[in-house]
Order: C-alpha cells, then structure tokens, then sequence
C-alpha cells in the first residue's frame, strides 16, 4: 500500500496498538494514541458486570441504516468505535459522525483514536459529504463530533460550522449537536460553531478535576472546557449547552459531586455520565465498575442540581440518545428500556 505520493505504508488496520505508522496523507501517527510501554498492566480486570453486556444491534431501522451505510461507504462513529448503543441509536434515526479525520492531536489516556500531525491536512469536500451521509441515513438527529486539530490556526472551527451549515441546507428538518474540541480555549472559535446554527454545543470535561491530568491530554484542561461550555450558552442561551463524564477512574463522590456543581454553574443544560471502558492495555485502568443503582443515584443528584437532564447509566456515551434527552426520562433508562440499554439486566 502506498501514500498519493507513491511512498509504501502500513495500513492502520495492520499496525498493532501503540505501534506508529504513516497514513495514506502522509504524516506518521500512533496506532490508538498511546505508546505501548513494557510496564503496562493487563487488560483484564476481571469478568464485566452483567449490566456491561450490551444487546445484539437489530431491528428494521438498524437494518435499513446499515445497508445504507454499507452500499454508499458511509463512515460513522457509531461503527467504527463499536459503540454498544449502535442499534439503539440507529434504530431511533440517531447517528454520530467523526468530521477532520481520524487522528488527534492530542493523547487522552483515555481514548484510543490515533494521534498525530496532520500538518493542516482537511478533506475540503467534508461538509458536502456529511451532509449527503445525514440524507441518506435519513437521519432525524446527527451528532458531529471531531478529533482535536491543534495544528489548524482556529483548532477546526470554521470547517466544523461548514459541515452544520451544509448539512442544515440539505436536511433543514434534521437536528445537530456538536460535540467539538475546546479549540485551545479560543472563544471567537466556539463562536464560529455556536454561530453554524446548530441545536446543541456540547464539549466534554470527561472526568474530575483531580484526575484531569492525567485522564486527558496536557493541552486540555477542566476550566478550559468549562470557560468553553460558559462562553457557549452566554453567547447564545437559546443553544443547549451539553457535556459529559466518565466515572470508574477512581473519582471519589465528592469529587463528583464538585464537578457537577460547576458545570451547571457554567450553565450547562445536559449532562450524561457513563462507565470507563478501557480500551487497550496501554490506557488508564478502571478503578471500579459503577452499578446502574450508583448511576440513577448521581442522576437524581443532578436533577436537584438543576440540570434539565442527566443520562446516566453503565453504558451511556456523549450522544447515546441524544434526541431523547429533553423527554426528561433518562433517555428510558428509568423505565422499561433499561433492561435494553444496560444489557439485559
């Protein structure tokens, strides 16, 4: 296999975690985003909860988006991260696609998306390709999310509103959330997307403050995207403010609990909290695994907190249902549908 400049690769899908390899644009990147290292624990930490098992994808609207997704090699998130919640989600017409390609800047221990420089690298034919991808899919509600772009002068933000607008012409009836990077802090550049005329902002502060450093990478930071999510819902209040984090990396109650705090003090209208999952051997630990009653727990805490929703359980991501969180019913997961999205439990 060789770049567009004729120089031979190794394809990602060969390269083993933590390995490096050269992308088919031609800059080096590192295979899940963390170097494997010879003292890295097992993966194993014992047998999942069976509240972690998540159900066989099925039904007709999952059916019809995948043979969809298949014939035109449409790429999306919920796929290629073999997100649990994928036939939950499509099934509701819900779907998560990755916009700047498919390596970081940046290195979460967290995260097993690849990092790199892409040296200003942009597929300038992105915003008309997501937008024929939320078409096809017949998407009622997209959820664009990105790599961070450290190595673009705005971190990615006027691409990023490109792809919303177009998306918006196309499909005017489809609603948008952008989940995006905190571009460095730049506020001009959360203007941009805020601006893009989406129906959701939403950047992640993914864990504690405590634990910022070193659950994420030394270019992020916990008032960072706080100031991010404030400057969102203060430039625009009529745009949901959204983020979330991930509990099961040895955060204590109180911690949790001060995290909430101040991101509704940010103004944040959703939060969603879901488990850790380790993806490879050379990322963090999980340091416990939270039980569906510890979630509903933290969810009803929240509430109290002012929240005009917390989706909270085991198997909840950034966008998992994202269409349902105004519905103030924990997206179902209070109510028949948790034997569905918690595994059958």
């Amino acid at each position: 296999m060789t770049n567009f400049k004729g120089i031979p690769i190794a394809p990602a899908e060969s390269t083993r975690s933590g390995a490096k390899y050269r992308t088919p644009q031609g800059f080096s990147a590192i295979k899940d985003g963390i170097k494997a290292t010879a003292g890295a624990t097992p993966l194993n930490v014992g047998r999942k909860p069976q509240w972690l098992r998540a159900p066989m994808p099925a039904g007709r609207g999952f059916d019809t988006i995948k043979a969809t997704v298949k014939e035109h090699r449409l790429a999306t998130v919920c796929e290629e991260a073999k997100c649990p919640n994928i036939g939950e989600c499509w099934n509701a017409g819900t779907a998560t696609l990755m916009l700047m390609g498919a390596v970081c800047t940046r290195a979460c221990r967290f995260c097993a998306v690849d990092t790199g420089n892409p040296h200003g690298w942009l597929d300038q034919e992105e915003p008309a390709n997501s937008a024929r991808t939320v078409q096809l899919m017949k998407l009622r509600y997209v959820v664009l999310t990105s790599v961070d772009r450290d190595d673009l002068p705005d971190g990615g933000a006027s691409h990023f509103a490109a792809c919303v607008r177009e998306i918006k012409r196309v499909s005017p009836q489809t609603a948008v959330e952008a989940l995006t990077p905190d571009f460095q802090g730049n506020l001009a550049a959360v203007e941009t997307v805020v601006d893009s005329g989406l129906d959701v902002f939403a950047q992640n502060v993914e864990t504690v403050r405590r634990l910022t450093h070193p659950v994420r990478d030394p270019r992020a930071g916990y008032e960072q995207s706080l100031n991010v999510l404030a400057h969102a819902k203060r430039y625009r209040p009529e745009v949901l403010t959204k983020t979330s984090l991930m509990l099961g990396l040895g955060e204590t109650d109180e911690e949790l609990y001060e995290a909430m705090r101040d991101i509704r003090d940010a103004g944040v209208d959703i939060l969603t909290l879901g488990q850790y999952l380790r993806p490879t051997m050379n990322h963090l630990p999980i340091e416990r695994w939270v039980t569906p009653e510890e979630f509903e727990h933290y969810r009803e805490r929240a509430l109290e907190l002012g929240f005009l929703e917390c989706v909270s359980g085991p198997l909840v991501r950034s966008s998992y249902r994202a269409e349902r969180a105004l519905e103030r019913n924990n997206a179902g997961l209070s109510s028949g549908e948790r034997r569905t999205a918690d595994g059958g439990r």
